[in-house]
């Protein structure tokens, strides 16, 4: 992924005819590149592709569309035009084929009915329910299974599901924009740092999280929506921390268009479409927020909030990927951007602003 437009997006391609037969590798980018068709689409199910190969040509691809519908597997099979091909092909698939009921049936048994003879997997399934198993029950039906072809890779594309099941915890990103004299904006008021295009990219970023989090005084100095109304796709639960009720009841958050979700230390009156939890004070604030989140099956948040928010997530190593938006403008006064003491494993520049990417 060469840029933030590769970090975050794709390109459509129709099926190829290699001229020479591809090898695994190739073949599991390709994967890769119809897996990303899900993205903001499918969670909390990992993005999944997959394809069938007969001889030297692709005769069906597919990828995982929406939470729910059919998974990759299944539309790859079914996108073969001529299914007697099927026994003689090969599939490929960036993650382990599902061996469990959930909201569709086993991909194996789908797989093992069609008489496919090779397999050739990305990465096993973190997920308990399949773990192994998927390779297990097609192995035992006599498919020839190869794994762990671009295992990093397909580690990199499903980030978020993998810390989410192996760490317990949903993938955390951090994101602030800060003027060339190191203010992220001024007390108490709003102000435009970032430029159209960076307002933008952070909105798609929104649209492939699960929640965005702000602090109290980011509400109260900017009255944020925290939706996506600058990209398409789902609009993110919206959380925000309000420990002494200082929120008021006509802030955008809180006007019943999405969920929305408030820590507090307070019993709060009920609003439509509004949920509140109570915190322990005597506990870390961070951890708490983490904890519940995880709970409700939030794979990745995003934390827009000021500097008093970030810092608290950055101070206790709560952060796997932090978005740095450089603005030229200057603000002479304000209040301080985070401080982040790394260097970016990758840098953009987009506009007169410059991004830069930071992983934990």
């Amino acid at each position: 992924m060469e840029s933030w437009k590769d970090y975050l997006s794709f390109s459509v391609e129709s099926k190829i005819n290699f001229a020479n037969p591809m090898n695994h590798q190739q073949l599991m980018f390709r994967c890769l590149h119809l897996a990303q068709f899900g993205q903001g689409m499918v969670a909390p199910n990992p993005m999944v592709g997959s394809l069938l190969l007969y001889g030297d040509k692709i005769i069906g691809e597919g990828w995982h569309r929406a939470f729910g519908e059919a998974h990759a597997e299944v539309n790859a099979i079914n996108d073969v035009t001529e299914p007697f091909l099927l026994a003689a092909s090969t599939l490929y698939v960036n993650l382990e084929p599902c061996s469990h009921h959930g909201k569709t049936p086993p991909c194996t048994d789908f797989i093992i009915s069609k008489g496919i003879k090779k397999v050739v997997i990305g990465m096993i399934d973190p997920f308990a329910a399949v773990n192994g198993n998927g390779v297990r029950l097609l192995r035992e039906a006599g498919i020839d299974v190869t794994v762990n072809v671009l295992e990093a890779e397909c580690r990199e594309l499903n980030k978020r599901f993998i810390t989410y099941q192996t760490e317990k915890r949903p993938y955390i990103i951090l994101k602030w924009a800060q003027s060339a004299d190191g203010y992220i904006g001024r007390s108490g008021k709003r102000v435009h740092i970032s430029n159209p295009l960076s307002r933008v990219l952070t909105h798609q970023l929104r649209s492939t999280s699960s929640a965005i989090l702000v602090g109290t005084n980011t509400v109260l100095a900017d009255d944020p929506q925290l939706n996506v109304r600058h990209w398409f796709g789902k609009n993110p639960l919206r959380v925000s921390i309000d420990k002494e009720k200082r929120i008021p009841a006509r802030a955008k958050i809180l006007d019943g268009s999405q969920e929305t979700l408030l820590f507090t230390f307070e019993e709060n009156a009920l609003l439509p479409n509004v949920e509140y939890e109570k915190l322990d004070p005597s506990n870390s604030i961070p951890e708490q927020i983490i904890k519940s989140l995880y709970k409700r099956n939030i794979r990745c948040v995003l934390i827009e909030g000021g500097t008093f928010t970030i810092e608290s997530f950055l101070s206790i190593g709560m952060w796997d990927e932090a978005f740095v938006f450089h603005s030229p403008q200057l603000l002479l006064n304000g209040v301080k951007a985070p401080e982040l003491n790394l260097f970016s494993f990758k840098e953009e520049q987009i506009g007169d602003n410059r991004l830069q990417i930071f992983k934990r």
